[in-house]
C-alpha cells in the first residue's frame, strides 16, 4: 500500500507528541501505581505457604482504604484511550480541511484509514503493556516473590485481552470518527456508547431475564439458575462483561467456571477448587477473546467501507 508507512510514521509521531496523550498517560500511570501499592500491602499482609500464584494476586487484589482494583481500573480506562485515540481520525482531518489534500498525494486512500488505525493500536498496545510491566515490577519488588513461568503466560495473556478490548473501542471512535464530520459529535457518540454499556446494560440485563424468568424468594433453583443465564446471555452484550469475564478466568486459575451460581455453590460445600491449567483458562474464555476481536473487525470493517466509498471534495 503506497503511503502507508508514512502515514503510521506521521500519526504515531502525533500521538507520542500530544499534551493530550501525555497527560492521559500520566493520569493513567498514576492510577496504575496507587492500585498496585494497595494491593500490594494486602498481599504481604496476606501471604501463607500454601499460597499459590500469589503474583497474580497484584491484578485482582483491591484495598480497604482504596477499593479499587487493577480490573476495575484497566475496564475504566482502556475505553477512555481507545476512544480518545480514534474519535479524530477522519473527523479530525476532514474539519481542518486537510484530508482532501493527504488524498491528493500519491498515497491510495485504504492507507489513510489502515496506517491511522495502525497507529492508534500501537499507541495503545505500547500504553497496556507499559502498564503491565509497571504494575508487575512494583509489585515484584514490593512483594519479593517472582512469577513462575505459568504467571508470566497468564500476564502475556492479559496484555493480549486488553489490547483487543482497547482495539473495539478505538474501531468504534473511528467508526463515529467517519460516519460524523465533527469530532465533538465522533467523541459524545463513543461515549454515550461507553457509559450506556457502562452504566445501564447490567440493569436492562436484569430486567429482561426478570421479565422472561420471573424470580422471588420461594423461587426453586432451576428457576434462579435460569434467571442467571439469561441475565448473563444478555449482559455479554456489552465488551465491557466480556472483558471483566475473561480478566477474572484468566488472572484466576482457581475460577473453574463463570457462572456465580456454580460458584457459590461450590463456596456453600466448602469445595476446594482446583487452579486450572493455562490452557484450560483459555478454552473457557475463548467465546468471549473471539465475540470482543469479531466486535472490532466488525466496526472497522464498516468505518473502512465507509470510508472508501465517499466522497471527498476539497473546501
Amino acid at each position: 500500500m503506497t503511503g502507508l508507512a508514512a502515514i503510521f510514521r506521521k500519526e504515531l509521531a502525533d500521538h507520542f507528541n500530544s499534551k493530550r496523550f501525555i497527560i492521559l498517560f500520566l493520569l493513567v500511570y498514576l492510577a496504575a501505581i496507587a492500585t498496585t501499592y494497595v494491593a500490594a500491602q494486602n498481599i504481604r499482609s496476606g501471604i501463607t505457604e500454601s499460597a499459590q500464584f500469589i503474583f497474580l494476586r497484584l491484578f485482582i487484589v483491591s484495598g480497604e482504604a482504596l477499593p479499587f482494583s487493577l480490573p476495575l481500573f484497566l475496564s475504566l480506562f482502556i475505553p477512555v484511550v481507545g476512544i480518545a485515540l480514534g474519535f479524530d481520525a477522519v473527523s479530525g482531518e476532514r474539519a481542518s480541511g486537510t484530508l482532501s489534500r493527504l488524498l491528493a498525494q500519491p498515497v491510495y486512500r485504504d492507507s489513510v484509514i489502515n496506517g491511522k488505525f495502525l497507529a492508534g493500536l500501537t499507541t495503545l498496545s505500547v500504553l497496556v503493556a507499559s502498564i503491565v510491566a509497571l504494575v508487575a515490577g512494583m509489585g515484584l519488588r514490593m512483594i519479593g516473590v517472582p512469577p513462575n513461568a505459568e504467571e508470566i503466560l497468564r500476564i502475556f495473556g492479559l496484555v493480549v485481552l486488553s489490547i483487543v478490548y482497547g482495539a473495539f473501542w478505538m474501531s468504534l471512535a473511528v467508526l463515529f470518527s467517519v460516519f460524523f464530520s465533527r469530532t465533538a459529535t465522533s467523541a459524545l457518540a463513543s461515549i454515550a456508547i461507553w457509559i450506556f454499556l457502562l452504566l445501564f446494560m447490567s440493569m436492562i440485563a436484569r430486567l429482561i431475564a426478570g421479565a422472561v424468568v420471573p424470580i422471588d424468594q420461594d423461587s426453586t433453583a432451576e428457576q434462579v439458575v435460569r434467571f442467571e443465564e439469561v441475565y448473563r446471555m444478555i449482559s455479554r452484550i456489552s465488551p465491557n462483561t466480556l472483558y471483566a469475564e475473561a480478566f477474572a478466568a484468566l488472572m484466576t486459575p482457581e475460577l473453574g467456571t463463570l457462572s456465580v451460581m456454580l460458584l457459590q455453590e461450590s463456596i456453600i460445600s466448602g469445595m476446594v477448587p482446583t487452579p486450572l491449567p493455562l490452557s484450560q483458562s483459555l478454552s473457557l474464555i475463548w467465546p468471549q477473546i473471539t465475540s470482543l476481536i469479531a466486535l472490532a473487525a466488525l466496526c472497522f470493517a464498516i468505518s473502512y467501507v465507509k470510508f472508501m466509498r465517499e466522497e471527498i471534495r476539497s473546501t
